[in-house]
């Protein structure tokens, strides 16, 4: 009833325009605009209150497409509430892909309207395509009451998607266990680990759903590639868009609070070089899970874990594993 009462209100100031002669308009946040943002430690990137926004006119030839194309959804978003039915943003695309053309499109779109109704997108009835994965020994109980058993790893595949952050989050608010973060010694890798830890710009309206503040940086670490001895060959150059976007990170507001992470980033745009994590097989086939792993857990930077501890690792490609490690 929330979400069909928000898109009725909607409709509602559409009519009552066209009855007074004015052409209608959606009045939408400015959501990738910095100036929208604040950064707070115990929540991360979080929309301010008093945001600028942005009007999609009805009779603007620039505008007028998006205005129809936001109609059609609020549509698609409405029958399906009603009927307690369900789509895909790829299945939305695949109705009348003519009309939309291209899939971004339609994603922009849906994320626009969970912003402008403030209702969470998980909650419109639109549902991501199949992107993160599950594995381990983990259980769980949905919202409605079903069960559901994994036997237990899960990824984002690179940029993590929503589903794939809630349940990162549900996992640390339920367990109470610690999160680590084993990344690529990129900027890339950086990233998505700042949007796991802080959330995105663009997602900022439901930082409080989605970021898990208490996650910590495992590894790879640029440093680490000095002092682990890593052959040259096994690197790859930054590339100027590398270097443009590592300068860009670290100007974040979130840095002033990470010494570490900007001493590491440091370290990378001096040495302007990059590894993966796979570079540590250059020192060894199974190094990762025999060596660095069990020494960064009991010597590095969380020695204040107990020898057993139960965890959560976000790794290449951007998986959550659950194990119960032996440290030796």
């Amino acid at each position: 009833s929330e979400i069909l009462g928000a898109i009725e209100n909607v409709i509602q100031d559409i009519v009552t325009s066209l009855a007074r002669n004015k052409a209608p308009v959606l009045i939408l946040v400015n959501r990738s605009d910095w100036g929208n943002i604040q950064f707070k430690d115990s929540v991360g990137l979080q929309m301010i209150s008093h945001y600028t926004t942005r009007k999609i006119k009805s009779d603007c030839p620039k505008s007028a497409p998006k205005f129809a194309l936001m109609l059609k959804i609020l549509s698609v978003i409405y029958k399906m509430v009603q009927n307690n039915t369900y789509a895909t943003k790829r299945d939305i695309y695949y109705s009348d892909t003519l009309l939309f053309g291209s899939q971004s499109v339609v994603d922009n779109i849906v994320n626009d309207i969970s912003c402008m109704l403030k209702i969470p997108r998980r909650s419109l009835h639109i549902l991501s395509t199949t992107k993160g994965c599950i594995a381990g020994n983990l259980s769980y109980t949905e919202e409605d009451g079903t069960k559901v058993n994994c036997t237990c790893s899960a990824t984002g595949k690179g940029v993590p998607d929503l589903n794939t952050r809630l349940l990162v989050r549900k996992l640390w608010d339920t367990c109470h266990i610690p999160i680590f973060t084993l990344m690529d010694a990129d900027p890339h890798g950086i990233e998505i680990m700042c949007i796991y830890k802080y959330g995105s710009v663009s997602m900022s309206f439901e930082a409080h759903h989605l970021t898990v503040p208490a996650i910590r940086w495992l590894g790879l670490l640029p440093s680490d590639i000095e002092r682990l001895n890593i052959r040259k060959d096994a690197l790859i150059p930054l590339t100027k868009q590398d270097q443009n976007k590592l300068a860009s990170m670290q100007k974040r507001p979130y840095m002033t609070c990470q010494p570490m992470w900007k001493k590491e980033m440091e370290i990378m745009a001096a040495s302007k070089m990059k590894a993966e994590i796979q570079a540590l097989t250059s020192l060894s086939s199974d190094y990762l899970s025999r060596v660095y792993l069990p020494s960064k857990l009991q010597f590095g930077l969380f020695s204040l874990l107990a020898k057993e501890c139960k965890c959560f690792y976000l790794v290449p490609p951007y998986c959550l594993w659950a194990s119960r490690l032996k440290l030796l």
